[in-house]
């Protein structure tokens, strides 16, 4: 990480009427082609002035602005500045996440994605995880069952507890794009997987369906694992059917609109 601030021509000079929004756009820019690093310092208020040709309200607006995105974190005191922000996982999840809640898609469309993705993270796991990590998700998996077999489960612990198996299942492929993704979807929607817990008739079986599939990769059985991935959505697929018979089916509002501007 630097913190030279003395960085000549990174910016060029904005017009009048959106000059806070081009400046957004020249930093946001530079930050993505990597310009501008995580942790480096941006050039001063009066530096950026003169580059963008532009007051220090202007300057002061955009840096807000890029601040509210996430995009950069300002300190003060001797080493203070508006620095370009280290984004983490929870960061880009969250705006998936976001995302996701914003614009519903139906449940099978989500159990599809999770079903293709399982099988390449199911595979991965087998290949990549450590025998300590494979063990932990089978004491999971087991712990998992025993929950759900009680009289009357403590759903919400149940569901947490289905998250972080997932999350852990995930971590052992060691791909951190699929980790990214896995863990918007978790904190979104879980693939509907709480329908399963909620319903008496599908909630051991999914705990049992959870052990032999944490078995068949802790033994390294990558068919025996698919096997048992695709019956959890076997079931996902049932126990969401049963529930919504009488509903109307739900639509995806961004397409639904696109298609009746079109006609």
């Amino acid at each position: 990480m630097t913190e030279n601030s003395e960085i000549p021509n990174l910016f060029l000079p904005v017009g009048l009427g959106r000059a806070s929004e081009e400046i957004v756009l020249q930093i946001e820019a530079a930050i993505m082609d990597g310009r501008l690093a995580p942790g480096e310092r941006l050039p001063s208020e009066r530096e950026m002035q003169n580059q963008f040709g532009t007051g220090r309200g202007v300057i002061r607006e955009a840096i807000k602005t890029l601040k509210q995105k996430g995009l950069l974190e300002v300190k003060k005191g001797a080493k203070g500045g508006a620095y370009v922000k280290e984004l983490d996982v929870s960061n880009v999840s969250e705006s998936l996440t976001l995302f996701m809640k914003q614009h519903p898609v139906e449940p099978e469309k989500l159990i599809e994605f999770r079903e293709s993705i399982d099988r390449t993270i199911t595979e991965l796991a087998i290949a990549r995880g450590s025998s300590e990590e494979k063990e932990e998700l089978l004491n999971g998996a087991k712990c998992l069952e025993k929950m759900l077999s009680e009289e009357d489960p403590d759903l919400a612990a149940t569901g947490e507890l289905d998250r972080k198996l997932n999350i852990l299942l995930v971590r052992m492929a060691k791909n951190p794009l699929l980790e990214w993704v896995m863990h918007a979807v978790q904190m979104g929607f879980s693939s509907h997987d709480y329908a399963l817990y909620e319903d008496a008739d599908y909630s051991r079986k999914a705990g049992e369906n959870w052990i032999e599939t944490a078995r068949s990769i802790r033994d390294g059985e990558p068919i025996r694992a698919l096997s048992f991935s695709s019956h959890h959505y076997v079931l996902l697929r049932k126990c969401v059917e049963k529930n919504n018979k009488g509903k109307e089916p739900q639509g995806v509002p961004f397409l639904t609109e696109t298609k009746e501007n079109q006609n």
